[in-house]
């Protein structure tokens, strides 16, 4: 995310000593980057050494269990037969993946406060279909609510507030990094008046918490689909400066400006986020093609190079028959998918729609979990027989 953005306390010169104000001796620097020192980085400043660990405990193998490697059925998954739990980490269900990503689902019913999650391995993109609540991080803290997509670069420490027990979650965890995508932005990185989105309409982190506080803090580490555990000396929340490009943001979907014509738009218009394995789309609602001919419903498509999953949030979808909220459809490459029958049809003359959805277009196929497996309505397939 090319953006400067900075919280709290920091030296005017970086890599240089920077003292504590009372009890003397200096903050403790660190780099938090990404590929290797090319990507985007961010310089914190904490009270203790962020190195100090006390125990390492246990670990926990959470290798997604594969039901379908080579999968070549359309499906559709009812997401909120997916139970709530009230630990945040163990009420996540991974629904599909593959060497790039993973794609689920999550109900948590409690706030993640009795130990903090870092995810080693992955980028997290979260979208809050149900709930609110604050994302809390070492870099800040961000409010969210209903249609907000959370981005919480890897190795970020974090906790996460709900105000209540009724949350659902759409998630991708993507092991190359999650960008704005590359056509919005000039050659400076600033997003383009042409963009459906704007800096403006980012959420960014606020209200920096700070712990001076010495204990025992259990922190969860993904890496390598093992959970460990490690016990830390000090409060992870012990920053009291960050600058730089790499922390944890947010941006609403209902923010997104769709980009319509006189004619049916293709996908790509819809993009919100992009990784060098997939790319990610809001479909928002928006006035239809305004050509006295159009036909609204899209037009059916080749799926040769891309796996497409639609997660369907709220309003009627136009090209689709029987779907509701917390619905996930798969459209696997190699072969081809379009409206429903009656779909095409229904949309002609229609002037707007009120749908709303989140797609991920993956670039390597996609294989289905077995737990997946318990929420695939078995027939969706058959669903454009006449």
């Amino acid at each position: 995310m090319p953006i400067y953005h900075k919280l709290g306390k920091i030296p005017p010169k970086r890599h240089t000593q920077f003292e504590k104000p009372f009890n003397g001796g200096l903050y403790y620097e660190q780099l938090f980057g990404t590929i290797g020192f090319d990507g985007m980085a961010s310089l914190m400043y904490h009270i203790h050494r962020p190195t100090q660990v006390m125990q390492i405990l246990d670990s926990k193998d959470i290798t997604p269990k594969i039901a379908d490697t080579h999968n070549m059925m359309m499906r559709k998954f009812i997401g909120f037969n997916v139970a709530p739990n009230d630990d945040f980490l163990e009420s996540r269900v991974p629904m599909m993946t593959n060497s790039a990503c993973t794609i689920g689902l999550a109900a948590p019913t409690k706030s993640l406060r009795n130990y903090f999650y870092k995810n080693a391995d992955s980028d997290e993109l979260l979208f809050i279909h149900k709930g609110s609540g604050t994302l809390r991080t070492q870099l800040g803290n961000i409010t969210f609510e209903y249609g907000d997509y959370l981005l919480i670069p890897r190795g970020m420490i974090y906790q996460i507030d709900f105000d209540s027990t009724d949350n659902r979650i759409f998630y991708v965890e993507s092991h190359s990094p999650i960008y704005t995508p590359k056509r919005y932005r000039n050659h400076f990185g600033q997003l383009l008046e042409s963009s459906p989105y704007c800096e403006r309409d980012y959420k960014l982190p606020e209200i920096l918490e700070t712990y001076d506080q010495k204990g025992e803090f259990l922190i969860k580490i993904k890496k390598q689909n093992q959970l460990h555990q490690l016990v830390y000396q000090y409060h992870p929340f012990d920053v009291v400066g960050f600058d730089g490009y790499n922390f944890p943001w947010g941006f609403s979907i209902h923010n997104f400006e769709p980009i319509t014509g006189r004619i049916h738009q293709p996908p790509p218009v819809h993009q919100t986020f992009q990784s060098d394995a997939f790319v990610v789309c809001s479909f928002c609602p928006r006035l239809y093609d305004y050509h006295p001919k159009a036909i609204p419903a899209p037009y059916n498509h080749s799926n040769i190079d891309s796996d497409e999953v639609i997660y369907y949030v709220d309003g009627d979808f136009m090209s689709r028959n029987d779907i509701e909220q917390g619905h996930i459809t798969l459209h696997p490459g190699g072969i081809p998918h379009g409206p429903h029958p009656g779909a095409m049809e229904r949309s002609i003359g229609k002037t707007a729609t009120q749908e709303l959805a989140v797609m991920v277009d993956t670039f390597k196929p996609l294989m289905i979990t077995e737990n997946a497996l318990k929420y695939d309505d078995g027939k969706y397939f058959q669903s454009w027989r006449e």
